[in-house]
């Protein structure tokens, strides 16, 4: 069975993570989405349960659960890769500052374990403008987040910014 670890903070997790996802099983047998539990370069609104949580609901409602596992890890991803015997990584890309900073990362999972490999999956055009960040800016002023993020995943924003 070949897997792919989907590594990030998903904070939260949006329709172009899920469609990266999907579109990964047509690729891979089984998807581990890799939430990172303290990113430290970034402040997370949801901590690491939720948005694990989050995940799982949203893998559910989407009819890809049976494939598809969410899981919290922490450190490196060539440490976690070692631990779940995985050698592929998948990353969504959007735009050419992503590709700079994802093949760097690509580069150096190589250099530390040889036998990891990435995949890049260009993000459909539909999601090519999304982002975490946007999805949070844009919740917390209540803006509209149609086809943005799974409605779980809305409701939830809804409730941290109305609290």
């Amino acid at each position: 069975m070949r897997t792919v670890i989907y590594p990030g903070s998903f904070d939260p997790v949006t329709n172009g993570h899920l469609d990266v996802v999907r579109r990964s099983l047509a690729i891979f047998d089984r998807v581990v989405v890799a939430v990172f539990d303290a990113p430290s370069n970034k402040t997370v609104l949801f901590n690491g349960q939720e948005r694990v949580a989050l995940i799982k609901e949203a893998l559910t409602a989407i009819g890809v659960a049976d494939r598809v596992d969410a899981e919290l890890f922490a450190g490196l991803l060539v440490d976690y890769l070692s631990k779940k015997n995985v050698r592929f990584v998948v990353r969504g890309l959007r735009a050419m500052s992503d590709f700079d900073r994802e093949f760097q990362m690509a580069i150096v999972n190589k250099k530390l374990l040889p036998d990891a490999e990435t995949v890049f999956i260009v993000t459909d055009k539909q999601y090519f403008y999304l982002n975490s960040t946007l999805v949070k800016e844009l919740a917390k002023h209540d803006a509209e987040l149609n086809d943005m993020v799974p409605k779980n995943v809305e409701r939830a924003l809804r409730e941290k910014f109305a609290a």
